[in-house]
């Protein structure tokens, strides 16, 4: 309406009716941090910097594949299980050094178990190396993070390459979760070899992780038997070795010959043809530019179906060439269980809610848990009766398949903090009621505006109690929003400019242990 009525007429007025509205953010977006092929999109580099993808392929686009890891061919010792036979003499395949990296699997993990959009954040490039090198160091990016509203979890896959030595990175990851308010890691217990006990492996990292901010993150435990890595995505090139000298059978040692045969011609063609491009690249005729890159292709695929030929020539004719592939791809397919948990948290808050405990869910392509945990073995992972920090067991029931059955926080024994649907749940509650208050700072600090706040807060509140996210028969038993003069506040801290609210909630918790009581009683007629 016009400031002043000086002109004789008819003036509109129009007043909002109702508050403003607190929308619930975001609950399951991930951010992943480790080593990728190549990070670049549109022709920009993306290492150092959160990128936010929507999909696996998008994922291939600006980052690639992965690390192609070489195994060598050793002998067996007592304490291996996945073993093989050769001329009579048991042989096991091992990772070379510097040759792990998990960061791309889990990717895949994630996607296979619901996941939707989520962060990658490179910390180092693999593309074209013989090995990846994972440090310590590489992990100093939390601050980078902290630049970024939208990720409300962190997942780590490639530091547990560290082992033990990851631990302390966790330590650092929980003291940012608590210091963003905003999300919750997700972690790994460092993979258990041959000869380790499970007492040994869990004891470790309760005494490693420390005792602080536990209530923002969770553990997971143990590794996941998966079918990720399929059996075409790996060949010969997998192999750290003389393959000749490896494959008994004589018909692998022909065709072994006859594909060294030919490069011995095709590499150095190729390379004359490579630097023919280069002298045409310079010179800049187009037509001699285009000849020379059709030739470097036609040449690359006379060596990538030598490569295919003798990869399918080894499979028909060498059983030893099989089992080692199988076993390099069983090794492979050992993950750790973090990238599947993001994928599940994620399915379960879209179809169920942040409230409901990511748990009793199955393990998309996992074929079983890496160690097979009982009840009885679950009962000291679950409850720590010393230091409370509990770690989630993913077990494997018959007829059922692989339940991830805890849902715990690292705060085993705190009964605000015990179960992550409460921590993450008041999570969402906190950034969203914060974001939606923000258009009130600078607002006069009177009744009006502490009724408006009240009633967008307490509209907000009930919908989430009409969704099943607070515990009560009434909005009044579910939750509570107080502010006002007298009430919050004191005189003197709204001449501090201060707007005191106080909120109360009655969150639900996961009914973790059912007790089902049987009696007998007398007959009664």
């Amino acid at each position: 309406m016009a400031s002043t009525l000086m002109t004789p007429g008819v003036y509109l007025e129009e007043k909002n009716a109702f508050p403003s509205s607190a929308v619930a953010v975001a609950t399951a977006v991930p951010v992943f941090v480790g080593y990728t092929a190549f990070a670049e999109r549109n022709g920009k580099s993306l290492v150092g910097k959160p990128t936010r993808i929507t999909s696996f392929a998008e994922y291939i686009e600006c980052f690639g594949q992965g690390f192609n890891s070489k195994f060598t061919v050793t002998d067996a010792s007592k304490d291996d299980t996945d073993v093989f036979t050769v001329d009579g003499v048991q042989k096991t395949v091992v990772v070379n050094d510097n040759n792990t990296a998990y960061l791309f699997n889990s990717i895949r993990l994630f996607y296979a178990n619901g996941g939707g959009p989520s962060y990658v954040l490179s910390v180092g490039l693999y593309a074209g190396a013989d090995s990846i090198e994972i440090k310590a160091g590489d992990f100093e990016v939390l601050d980078i993070l902290e630049k970024e509203f939208e990720p409300t979890l962190v997942v780590m896959p490639d530091a547990t390459a560290l082992g033990g030595e990851a631990y302390g990175i966790y330590q650092k990851v929980l003291a940012h979760c608590a210091k963003m308010q905003s999300r919750f890691a997700i972690f790994d217990v460092a993979k258990q070899g041959p000869t380790d006990e499970t007492a040994e492996v869990i004891n470790t990292f309760r005494e490693a992780i420390g005792i602080n901010f536990l209530n923002y993150g969770a553990a997971y435990y143990p590794w996941l038997e998966t079918s990720i890595v399929q059996p075409d995505e790996l060949d010969f090139e997998n192999i750290d070795g003389d393959l000749a000298a490896l494959l008994p059978e004589t018909d692998a040692k022909k065709i072994i010959a006859k594909y060294n045969d030919d490069r011995k011609k095709f590499d150095p063609e190729l390379k004359t043809l490579i630097d023919q491009r280069e002298e045409a690249l310079k010179g800049g005729d187009a037509i001699v530019i285009v000849e020379a890159e059709a030739a470097v292709d036609s040449k690359s695929k006379d060596i990538s179906t030598a490569k295919k030929h003798l990869h399918q020539g080894l499979k028909a004719v060498s059983p030893t060439y099989g089992n080692i592939i199988n076993e390099i791809r069983n090794k492979l397919n050992q993950l750790p269980p973090s990238g599947a948990m993001a994928g599940i948290y994620t399915q379960v808050d879209n179809s169920r809610g942040v409230w409901k405990a990511p748990a009793n869910v199955s393990v998309n392509m996992v074929n079983a848990p890496a160690v097979n945990i009982s009840s009885e073995g679950q009962q000291s992972l679950n409850v720590d009766v010393m230091a409370g920090k509990s770690i989630n067991v993913i077990r494997s029931f018959p007829g059922i398949g692989s339940l991830v059955w805890g849902g715990r926080t690292l705060d085993g024994n705190s009964q605000d903090w015990r179960y992550i649907n409460v921590r993450r749940t008041l999570i969402m509650i906190e950034q969203s009621i914060k974001l939606s208050t923000r258009a009130y700072v600078f607002e006069p600090n009177d009744a009006n505006t502490w009724v408006t706040v009240k009633s967008m807060i307490e509209n907000f509140l009930i919908n989430l109690w009409k969704q099943g996210a607070l515990a009560g028969a009434s909005p009044e038993a579910a939750f509570e929003v107080q502010i006002g003069l007298g009430s919050t506040m004191t005189p003197t801290d709204i001449l501090d400019g201060k707007m005191l609210i106080t909120v109360k909630v009655a969150l639900v918790r996961p009914a973790e242990f059912i007790v089902i009581t049987f009696q007998q009683q007398m007959q009664q007629s």
